[in-house]
């Protein structure tokens, strides 16, 4: 502990941090995101003796999950308040002290040493040698449970790796899904079933399917603005678009750009990685190439990978590479690059309501959506996410999602006419690789429908994608075993 530094004054913060100690209530979000369960799970499992690391882009909510943990568990009695300690380790003071410094004070003036303790460290990057201590802990004080949050998954893909191998189990916490927009919202509507997947879809015969559509014609105008105010909790409700995007510019891009990226990777050219941010919000959804993006923005190729990769870690971006075929290598892998959540781009490039009534605009937004939701809903399995590209024929597949035991093409076709017909490349990708199922993403609920075209093996589901999104949503926490929807 550095000299000027008061213990009295630090035991404060503590309090301040901790109002359950003394039995003050506090105001938490109702709605509890699927994060919350699965952390909860992991938390109070006995015979898990590892840490749970929350990562996920800023301002999705991690946070508000320590606290609504905090309170759930002292209000209903769950474990004595005090042996719940939380600490944002991004405080100004708490950066002062160690992380061992600070629990000995905790220990000596709160809650008795060797007693069980949840452990709630808020943006742990920022804490000095905490890999090392956690792992002392993890190590040598089985009373301890542990739930950390860091807003860049560097800290498990970097640190972790070195140090905790074994010690830690990660719960990914991507933006708001539309299944968990509508529920911030308020809006659910108890007409659709609670307990239908994506894959059920197939089958239905197309007259349940039609029935089934009718019963998400509600959601169609919230799936709208969904996309364009994206899925962060905070600006949910907003009605101010433009309010909405100056936060989202604020709180996620330049917060992230201007602090954590230069904390977190050491970069000091933050002119050069803004400008490579905006490079990628106009071209976001295309294949990136590297020497082309470094000859626009004057930078060295090596300088754009290197920000390529941090901006991946940290939760901003997804890249996608090429998915080959019948096991064939690809020598140069050429990377499409999306925002990880449309919102961002719709934020940097001020683009407001106009962009419903582009179609183009709209196809880009819609796919992006899709992608978070394939990437949330499959990331148990950890499967391979890539898009496809036939050079010769010039036909492509806009997302495929591959494991060992599935492959899955999805074609997102956001437009007035969907039709799909055998020389397109979902077609084409279905045939060379015998997928069961496809998914033919659109705008127009008349299309909604299931068809398996002639010489083709594979079932396609023409789908909107208001549905779509609702349902992977819905899905990805029934697969977790998070209760029916009507669990808050």
């Amino acid at each position: 502990m550095v000299d000027f530094l008061d213990r009295g004054e630090l035991l404060l913060v503590l309090q301040g941090f901790n109002p359950w100690w003394v039995g003050k209530t506090f105001e938490v979000p109702e709605f509890r995101r699927l994060a919350f369960w699965v952390s909860k799970r992991y938390l109070t499992d006995p015979s898990l003796r590892r840490a749970v690391l929350l990562s996920g882009p800023r301002r999705v909510g991690k946070t508000t999950v320590l606290l609504q943990l905090a309170k759930s568990m002292s209000e209903r009695g769950e474990c004595p308040p005090k042996s719940i300690l939380y600490l944002s380790l991004d405080h100004p003071m708490l950066k002062l002290v160690s992380l061992p410094e600070i629990l000995r004070l905790y220990h000596e003036n709160v809650y008795p040493e060797g007693k069980p303790v949840f452990l709630f460290l808020d943006e742990v990057q920022y804490s000095d040698d905490w890999e090392l201590h956690l792992k002392q802990i993890i190590d040598h004080k089985p009373e301890y449970r542990i739930l950390a949050t860091g807003s860049a998954t560097v800290v498990h893909q970097r640190d972790l790796i070195d140090s905790g191998v074994g010690r830690w189990i990660r719960v990914a916490m991507p933006t708001l899904s539309f299944y968990e927009f509508v529920r911030i919202c308020g809006e659910d509507n108890t007409e659709i079933p609670d307990d239908i997947r994506p894959v059920d879809l197939f089958n239905m015969c197309n007259s349940e399917l039609l029935q089934l559509a009718a019963r998400f014609r509600p959601l169609m105008p919230l799936f709208q603005r969904y996309l364009l105010v994206g899925g962060f909790p905070e600006t949910a409700k907003m009605i101010d678009v433009g309010l909405c995007q100056r936060l989202l510019r604020e709180d996620v891009v330049e917060r992230v750009l201007k602090r954590d990226m230069t904390a977190l990777f050491g970069i000091r050219n933050v002119n050069d990685l803004e400008k490579l941010f905006i490079y990628l919000c106009i071209h976001s959804g295309n294949i990136i190439e590297v020497k082309t993006c470094a000859q626009a923005l004057s930078i060295s190729p090596n300088t754009v990978s290197n920000y390529l990769a941090a901006l991946e870690k940290t939760g901003l971006i997804f890249r996608l590479p090429p998915v080959p075929t019948h096991g064939k290598k690809i020598l140069k892998a050429r990377y499409k690059i999306y925002l990880a959540d449309a919102a961002l781009r719709n934020a940097v490039l001020l683009r407001g309501e106009e962009i419903l009534s582009n179609s183009n605009e709209m196809g880009l937004i819609v796919e992006t959506a899709i992608l978070r939701h394939l990437y949330a809903y499959y990331y148990q399995d950890n499967p391979e996410i890539g898009y496809w590209r036939d050079p010769k024929r010039k036909r492509e597949v806009d997302i495929v999602v591959r494991s060992p035991s599935y492959v899955i093409p999805v074609e997102v076709k956001y437009r007035e006419n969907a039709f799909l017909d055998p020389t397109a490349g979902i077609w084409l990708f279905c045939q060379q690789e015998k997928a069961t199922w496809a998914y033919w993403v659109t705008k127009q609920e008349h299309d909604f429908g299931v068809t398996a075209g002639k010489g083709l093996s594979t079932s396609i589901l023409k789908i909107p994608a208001h549905i779509f999104a609702y349902l992977l949503g819905q899905a990805e926490r029934l697969l977790a075993g998070v209760d029916k929807p009507g669990r808050g």
